[in-house]
């Protein structure tokens, strides 16, 4: 089969497209003839060296993707040879025709979502619901302030949130980011490149501020969200790429919090909670992965690159 091989940390330059045996499933996992591959900013750090948890080289990158079971192993129950999936990890990586993945990486994909969409679903949508449920602790009612929203990320936290029942505010740097941000459920969108873009989130809320924000760039915009917070209200980083400063005392006057969450750390029964409410959305059509960009497999490190100039609308796939 083909598949992307990195064979030393470095730049989108390392990545190349290479001839590797088809992978053979083992007790308890699977094989999938993947459709199409979701490229997420992670796999950007990891591909760098950046990343705090690095793989053994050479390796295949990615973690998303959408496709048909190709093979199963014993003690497998949950999916059959043909059926639709999408992966949400993978044991050999999903750059590539074939995916090795454990049971419990595979799900099943509604007849209504597409594969590329399938690709779109793992990162984004997990990582959005575990940052407004699972740490947040997010509810009915509240306002949730989602910066960078036209992302894959954000895309997914808006749409799950308005599907909870929570007022969803979005912030985006283009004018079309704006519009799909809109499209997707959003209450309030703004430009995050206005310097008041905070204060026009403050009137929208009446003055006191959004419960929840999901800050995918800390680095920048963390001193600033603490002093835009509700009272008692919280922030989760889902995203830096640097230090920042901020005053402690910021947080001390809204009682408020600063969470952490990476995807690495999902315990197992975090992650089955958090598919089965997937699974529900996808099937009643209120969760929609927008797909931004669909590039051919040997593309990955223009993919890279893209992924990392942004602004995003969507997720970028890559098509075996």
């Amino acid at each position: 089969m083909r598949a992307i091989r990195v064979h030393e940390f470095g730049g989108p330059g390392v990545m190349h497209l290479e001839e590797v045996p088809d992978p053979r499933p083992a007790p308890g996992q699977v094989v999938v003839r993947v459709a199409a591959a979701g490229v997420n900013p992670v796999e950007t750090y990891v591909r760098s060296g950046a990343y705090a948890r690095k793989p053994a080289l050479p390796y295949t990158p990615g973690s998303d993707g959408g496709g048909i079971v190709e093979a199963v192993g014993d003690r497998v129950n949950a999916v059959a040879p043909g059926d639709r999936v999408y992966l949400a990890g993978s044991l050999s990586g999903t750059y590539a025709e074939l995916a090795l993945c454990t049971e419990s990486q595979v799900h099943p994909l509604p007849e209504r979502v597409t594969y590329a969409q399938g690709a779109a679903i793992g990162v984004p949508y997990v990582t959005a619901y575990r940052a407004l449920f699972q740490r947040a602790d997010a509810a009915p009612g509240e306002v949730a302030l989602v910066s960078g929203a036209s992302g894959g990320v954000g895309l997914a936290a808006i749409q799950l949130g308005r599907a909870a029942g929570m007022v969803m505010v979005g912030t985006a740097g283009s004018e079309e980011g704006r519009r799909l941000v809109a499209e997707q459920g959003a209450a309030l969108v703004v430009d995050h490149n206005d310097p008041d873009y905070l204060d026009q989130v403050a009137a929208f809320t009446g003055g006191r501020g959004p419960d929840v924000i999901l800050e995918m760039l800390a680095n920048v915009n963390l001193g600033h969200d603490l002093r835009a917070l509700a009272q008692g209200g919280r922030v989760v980083v889902v995203g830096s790429r640097g230090t920042v400063e901020i005053d402690p005392r910021d947080l001390m006057a809204r009682d408020a919090a600063v969470l952490g969450m990476l995807g690495a750390t999902i315990s197992p029964i975090e992650s089955v909670r958090i598919h089965a409410a997937l699974a529900a959305g996808l099937a009643e059509g209120v969760l929609r992965p927008i797909v931004a960009q669909e590039l051919p497999l040997e593309a990955a490190p223009h993919a890279h690159e893209e992924i990392m100039r942004g602004p995003h609308r969507g997720k970028i796939v890559l098509v075996p």
